[in-house]
């Protein structure tokens, strides 16, 4: 490969329409995102840009993108991958809800597409959970889910499906607010009985109706990724194969037996049914999750309990001074 066709991120300085460039912040094999500077506004925003490595490389003036020349079909498949990101930024600017990316606006430059999202300091859930090594208390899954589900319930109300979930995939802010990230996966339902060539897959959060040829996916299949990244919060790994455990070559003991010393067993049992591997057994809606996960009935179990101890410990004395 010749120095002209190393992907590299867009300099310090390099201008986009309105924005200048201020430093590569993140990425992965399909793009890279930028910290950038707003001229207009002067506000510090973030810039996705569409750079797969395996079909594209930067040119040597630093900005354009090329796609390489060797392999069969490469145009093809960067231009299809190109017309996805370009589709995901136009659904994700629709969307405006707390707990989901804010994408602010998008725009073709460079021979690739480029999406602008708000910007705000924080940190992965995945880097989270790996620098507390699990063992995420209860509070805290509670405080990230429950707004989660409800960013994950406009998607789905409006008729789309996110398909990959997981901590990576999950932003925390400052005071532990979640955002859900990368829809590039995304796609609408009415889709969802045939399987999508490109579909992202990571294991142990992809259900297996989502792995497969002709697979059924749908919210169902979002929320066994949601279980597998609740899970992780406590056990610091992702679940076994969903493909694995269907077959019969992974075992997974239910979180209600492995942790019930430490979570409440509503919590555990949700997580449990959220990763059930056949589809029709799982929760079928977000609310349906919600309903069990059920934190209104946790606190206040958490009340009784307490009241329980103290109605006992007056009890005790009272009877103690009768004697």
């Amino acid at each position: 490969m010749s120095n002209t066709e190393q992907t590299v991120p867009l300099q310090e300085g390099v201008q986009l329409d309105h924005f200048t460039i201020i430093r590569r912040i993140g990425g992965g094999g399909f793009s890279v995102v930028y910290l950038a500077t707003d001229n207009n506004s002067g506000e510090e925003v973030a810039i996705k840009e569409y750079l797969p490595y395996r079909l594209a490389y930067r040119d040597s003036d630093g900005v354009t993108i090329c796609v390489r020349e060797e392999g069969e079909k490469v145009q093809e498949r960067f231009s299809h991958g190109r017309r996805l990101f370009f589709q995901e930024a136009s659904f994700l600017a629709t969307l405006k809800h707390p707990n989901v990316v804010n994408v602010t606006g998008f725009f073709r430059a460079n021979q690739t597409v480029y999406m602008v999202m708000k910007y705000s300091v924080g940190v992965s859930l995945h880097s989270y959970i790996r620098k507390e090594k699990g063992g995420l208390s209860e509070a805290l899954i509670y405080k990230v889910f429950l707004p989660l589900l409800g960013g994950l319930a406009m998607v789905h109300d409006k008729g789309m499906i996110h398909l990959d979930i997981k901590p990576a995939n999950i932003y925390l802010n400052h005071d532990f607010n979640p955002v859900l990230l990368d829809f590039g996966a995304v796609h609408p339902m009415f889709q969802t009985r045939q399987y999508q060539p490109g579909q992202v897959v990571t294991v142990g959060f992809t259900p297996y109706e989502q792995s497969k040829i002709g697979g059924y996916v749908g919210p169902w299949s979002d929320l066994y990724a949601i279980g597998a990244s609740m899970r992780c919060c406590i056990t610091n790994d992702a679940p076994p194969s969903a493909e694995d455990r269907r077959m019969g070559d992974a075992e997974m003991r239910p979180m209600a037996e492995s942790y019930k010393r430490r979570y409440s067993q509503r919590l555990l049992t949700a997580i449990d049914w959220a990763l059930e591997v056949e589809p029709a057994v799982r929760p079928q809606s977000v609310a349906e999750l919600v309903e069990a996960l059920n934190r209104e009935e946790v606190e206040e179990s958490a009340g009784s309990s307490i009241g329980r101890m103290f109605d006992s410990l007056v009890g005790k004395l009272s009877r103690q001074e009768s004697k």
